[in-house]
């Protein structure tokens, strides 16, 4: 439980240290090209400490040039044009629409098992979503939905990166090989691409609270993602799938925290209904699969 209380803090923790960074002058494209080099750095350390071996093959290559675009390039880059727009409260419920979307894609592609429970999980979370941009009293400015619906797309690119991984991923490939070739292709990437926008937001020293707002979402990432990765094995996909709950709970109290931000009725109600959904469509214990 412990292990997940932190997650939830670190991955809540993401969506105001991005607000921070966005607000703050660095470029969206920058705070990715940060973000995935800290994080991409850090992983491929663990790998060598473990003497993780794998044998690199053209197919394995594109497998990570495509997750390494669905999870970190297009959803970070689309996240951080959000954030200087919009609360880190509301950024945080767009991102619990990832597990919502995972499973009716997951259901579509005959990947999950229908269910009419976790249906009308889906139901809620589009309710959510309809809370959150309907009223016009819901957001502070009304000028702020096109950026909220741009959050929801960056949610989008990750449930598609879950349909991706579990369709496509290379069998006898470890997942820290997964996730250290993931960053590691998006980090390259993100070279071409800062360069050619003119986008690179540099490290000045003394660090301020933008630069240390992009090596901490870095070191977020790659906290995160490899508690998850060993609590999945420790106590399996259906108590870690609690996580998203946690860190959207999370997101919104460190916006009020860091920020003193204050949400209306509508957006309180959009976060208890987002979250009934999420639970709604977490995996049932009976369809636990075995990991490596």
């Amino acid at each position: 439980m412990a292990v997940l209380l932190i997650m939830g803090l670190a991955w809540g923790l993401s969506f105001s240290l991005g607000k921070i960074a966005a607000t703050g002058g660095a470029h969206p494209l920058g705070i990715s090209f940060w973000q995935c080099w800290t994080a991409g750095a850090l992983l491929i350390a663990i790998a060598c400490i473990r003497r993780q071996s794998v044998s690199i093959t053209p197919k394995l290559i594109g497998f990570f040039v495509i997750i390494g675009l669905l999870g970190l390039v297009i959803p970070t880059a689309l996240f951080y044009y959000a954030a200087s727009h919009v609360s880190a409260g509301v950024l945080s419920i767009s991102v619990a629409v990832v597990p919502i979307l995972t499973f009716l894609a997951s259901a579509i592609y005959g990947v999950d098992k229908f269910a009419w429970g976790r249906l009308v999980g889906v139901g809620l979370g589009m309710l959510a979503i309809i809370f959150l941009v309907a009223p016009v009293n819901s957001l502070p400015d009304r000028t702020q939905l096109p950026w909220v619906i741009l959050a929801f797309v960056s949610g989008a690119c990750y449930a598609a990166l879950n349909i991706v991984l579990s369709l496509k991923t290379p069998t006898g490939v470890d997942s820290l090989v997964v996730t250290c070739g993931m960053f590691t292709a998006a980090a390259l990437m993100m070279v071409p691409i800062v360069a050619l926008t003119g986008s690179f937001a540099p490290l000045v020293w003394p660090l301020g609270a933008v630069e240390w707002s992009m090596i901490g979402l870095g070191l977020i990432s790659f906290t995160a993602y490899t508690l998850y990765l060993h609590l999945i094995k420790l106590a399996g996909p259906v108590f870690t799938s609690q996580v998203a709950n946690l860190v959207t709970l999370c997101g919104v109290l460190w916006g009020m925290i860091l920020f003193g931000e204050k949400h209306s009725a509508w957006i309180w109600l959009s976060l208890a209904t987002m979250m009934a959904a999420v639970m709604l469509v977490a995996p049932r214990r009976g369809e636990a699969v075995a990991t490596d």
